[in-house]
Parts: C-alpha cells; sequence; structure tokens
C-alpha cells in the first residue's frame, strides 16, 4: 500500500535497469497471482498484509518476497535489514540502457475481464513527467494572479497523496513530478476523509489531487469546518469525469482556489489533456486542452476517422502512449494501428481545443436499437441538488433487449422521491433515455482504486432492479 518503502523500491528497481510492476495492493490473493505469473516477477516487495495473501502461493510461484514493515520469516525478508546491511557499501555499478528499452509494467485495473501489463519504455515515462510540467508552467503562466496568491500565503508546496501509488496518477503525477522537483508529499494508507483534514491542517497540505468523488467526500465531510484548510490552494479531480458538483462543491467551500481536471489513462501513461484555473472555469464540464505531446483524432464504429468536432471513439498518438501489451499480441493489434492508440472512449475535440467525454464505448446500452451512454444521464442526475453520486446500468429486458435502471446516493440529510428525480430527468432527456428502474442507495457505490465506477460489479449487485 501507499508507503515510503513503496518509492524506495520503484526508484531503485528502475536504477539498476530491471522491470517495475506496480501492483494492484487491492487486489485478492488470485488476483495478485495472476499478475505475478503473467509478469514473470522475479522478487515481489510486499508489506505484512500482502507477505500473508501470497505466501502460501510461494509453493508454485518462482518469487523471493522482500517484506516492509511485517514479519521476516523462511519466505520473506526484511527490507530493513537489507538496507542496514548495505548501508556503507559501495553502490552498484551504473546501468546504462537507452531510452526505448522497457522499464514498466502496469496493469490495467481489469474492470471487466482480467488485467492486461501495458508495457511502457523509459522514454514513454519520461515525457509523461515533462508533459506533466509543461502543463503545469502553462497554466501558471495563465493564471498570474492565482500564482501571486499562492506564494503571498508562504506556505512550501505540499501534496496530500491519497490516490494509489499502483496507478498512473498517484505513481507520475504525484510521486514521481513532486521527487523530481523536491516537493513535500504525505501519504495516506487508504482514503479516509477525516484522516485527510487531520493531515492537512497538521502538515500545512497545498496541493489535493484525487477522484472527484474523493474531493467532494473531503469537501462535504462534517469535520471539514472543525479543521484549518486555510492551506488548501490547488484542488484536482482525474481517474474519473469530473460531474458537476464537483464544481459546486469546491466553490461553496472556497471564495477563490486553484482548480483543475484532466484525461489520461493507464495506456498512454496519464497523458492527454488538462485543464486548471481560468481555462476550467471557462469549461469546468471539459477534460481540458490537449498536450502538446498528443495529436487527436475520434473514429467511428468501423474504425474510419471522423470530421474534427464529430462524436466518436478517441485514439491517441503520442510518444507517451505504451509500446504494447505485455504477451497480449492480439489486444495490442486491435489497440494499436499506425502509431495510434484506442482508448475505448467517447467524445470529441470542440472548436477551442477542449477535449470533452461522453463515456466509455464498451459502458453503452442499446435499448430497441437506441443508442444510450449512461454518462450523459449520470452528468444530468449529478446536476440535482440533492444527488451526491450515481450510475447507470442497462439491465437485461425480453422485449427492449436492454432497459435502463439507475442507482443514486443522495447528499447527506437530502431527501427526494423516484418520481421527482425522474421527473428532472424527463425534462432534459429524450423519453427513451430516462430510466425505467431508479433505486436509491445508502452506501458508496464500488468503485476501483482509480476511483472509476465497478459496473460489473453494480450489474450484478442490483441485476434484480429490471422491471417486468
Amino acid at each position: 500500500r501507499n508507503y515510503p518503502e513503496w518509492m524506495m523500491a520503484y526508484a531503485a528497481v528502475v536504477s539498476l535497469g530491471a522491470i517495475v510492476v506496480p501492483l494492484n495492493s487491492w487486489g485478492t490473493a488470485e488476483e495478485l497471482e495472476f499478475v505475478l505469473r503473467d509478469s514473470a516477477a522475479d522478487i515481489v516487495f510486499v508489506d505484512e498484509r500482502r507477505r500473508q495473501a501470497l505466501t502460501p502461493l510461494l509453493i508454485d510461484l518462482p518469487c523471493k518476497l522482500i517484506v516492509a514493515r511485517g514479519q521476516a520469516d523462511e519466505h520473506a525478508v526484511d527490507m530493513a535489514a537489507l538496507i542496514d546491511e548495505a548501508s556503507g557499501k559501495s553502490m552498484p555499478q551504473a546501468w546504462e540502457f537507452d531510452a526505448d528499452d522497457p522499464v514498466q509494467i502496469m496493469y490495467s485495473s481489469g474492470t471487466s475481464g482480467k488485467p492486461k501489463g501495458a508495457l511502457s519504455t523509459h522514454r514513454n515515462i519520461t515525457q509523461a513527467l515533462f508533459s506533466f510540467e509543461c502543463q503545469a508552467i502553462c497554466a501558471a503562466m495563465a493564471n498570474p494572479a492565482a500564482i501571486e496568491k499562492m506564494f503571498a500565503a508562504g506556505n512550501a508546496p505540499c501534496s496530500l497523496l491519497s490516490v494509489p501509488l499502483f496507478h498512473v496518477s498517484g505513481c507520475y503525477a504525484a510521486f514521481l513530478v513532486n521527487l523530481r522537483g523536491g516537493r513535500k508529499i504525505v501519504m495516506t494508507y487508504k482514503w479516509d476523509a477525516r484522516e485527510a483534514l487531520r493531515l492537512i491542517e497538521q502538515e500545512t497540505v497545498t496541493i489535493f489531487s484525487a477522484a472527484p468523488s474523493m474531493v467532494i467526500d473531503l469537501l462535504q465531510h462534517p469535520d471539514f469546518d472543525k479543521r484549518d484548510t486555510s492551506s488548501l490552494f490547488s484542488l484536482g479531480g482525474g481517474g474519473s469525469a469530473c460531474p458537476p458538483t464537483f464544481k459546486r462543491v469546491i466553490d461553496e467551500r472556497f471564495e477563490q482556489a486553484y482548480v483543475g481536471t484532466g484525461y489520461g489513462m493507464t495506456e498512454s501513461n496519464a497523458i492527454c489533456s488538462s485543464c486548471t484555473g481560468a481555462a476550467y472555469e471557462e469549461k469546468p464540464g471539459a477534460a481540458g486542452t490537449l498536450s502538446p505531446l498528443v495529436d487527436f483524432k475520434t473514429c467511428d464504429e468501423e474504425g474510419r476517422d471522423l470530421p474534427p468536432g464529430e462524436k466518436g471513439e478517441i485514439w491517441l498518438r503520442s510518444v507517451c502512449n505504451i509500446q504494447s501489451y505485455w504477451h497480449r499480441p492480439e489486444a495490442t493489434a486491435s489497440q494499436f494501428k499506425d502509431g495510434w492508440m484506442a482508448t475505448g472512449d467517447i467524445g470529441f475535440l470542440d472548436e477551442d481545443g477542449f477535449v470533452h467525454l461522453a463515456d466509455r464505448a464498451k459502458d453503452l446500452i442499446i435499448r430497441g436499437g437506441e443508442n444510450i451512454y449512461p454518462a450523459e444521464i449520470e452528468t444530468l442526475l449529478s446536476r440535482h441538488p440533492a444527488v451526491l453520486e450515481s450510475a447507470v446500468i442497462g439491465l437485461p429486458d425480453e422485449r427492449m433487449g436492454e432497459s435502463v435502471a439507475a442507482l443514486v446516493r443522495l447528499n447527506d440529510g437530502e431527501t427526494l422521491t423516484e418520481d421527482a428525480l425522474l421527473s428532472f430527468l424527463r425534462e432534459q432527456l429524450a423519453g427513451f433515455k430516462v430510466p425505467s428502474a431508479l433505486h436509491f442507495v445508502p452506501q458508496p457505490l464500488p468503485r476501483n482504486a482509480a476511483g472509476k465506477l465497478l459496473k460489473k460489479q453494480i450489474k450484478e449487485e442490483y441485476a434484480t432492479l429490471a422491471k417486468v
């Protein structure tokens, strides 16, 4: 999980010319085993909980465990002891590598099916870091008043890292970019809004970027007014689309905040578009403007190029794109063509150069032959002041093929009837898009480590919503 030892191990592996494989620490033993076998890892750095999960598998797995903050035994070597043993000894000889040598296999979130290993080179990742820095500098130049206010406050830059290090946003935008800049990082082991507020006050945190749902949780937490959050200057939402609630909640809490969002994915090494400050205020529903390193186009379902500005599947061409899927030639061939990569996302680039996202290409409901994108309905639901989060799914329907169902979680203390919310949707949606089933849920909707809704799990849990 998120420990300093994770960062130490990552830097050490990369510096020795080996390939680093960030593991999803949220995974079960079975999921971890799949990735270890698929990547053919030799050495695995674990914490105590992962040591316990993996130890029974070592009979068949040719891996050596190095445990941080855990119990060393016949199967695992203590990381701190290894460091003590090496202290004072000469450093290993510097590894000479080419920029296009492989350096990392980061597995996709695997929201459906087995995750795929995204293989990156040194060039892919370093260019991604340069892109982050370039876009940050451009945003600062475009927002001089905001930057002046930040420096006038006198607080040293400090980021709260609450997203997992094994995800591109945590690894690059938080860890490696701040490492290059020599800036302080405060980590949380897992997401807890109350603990995050305590750390913001204690450590004088200035930057918090996470999944939009996490930012909303923080700002709406009952302890928010009890903590000194005056140091918090920059707020960012990424990993999933920012609903209108995101901006509304920030505006309610801060007189002036340096707010931003962005769009990227594992396969693009987190790079595509971003916007901060004035650009975000101009088009808060967009995912930002393109990085200078990225070419953008949209294609129809047959893979034909669409005219600029027309909605379709997003394809990207960039030096930051991964090289291939590890040992998946068929998946690589289907997603990468002539230097371009299919993202699986539906969207378009508007006349001002802003990227707009509509939905996942596969997250599509076909009702009576009509295509319905759940994100459109989810966006409208998020605009209702009583709604905190929602998930729209397709359920089997004997007559129409699929029916539309919506799962809605309300803000604390809010009450709303099904009829009232459906009436709200009918005012803005074509009739065939209005959910035929709507259910209020008290608990947070299931999401993966990147903050994305787990639609497959949601469908399994709420399949009984289909109306006869």
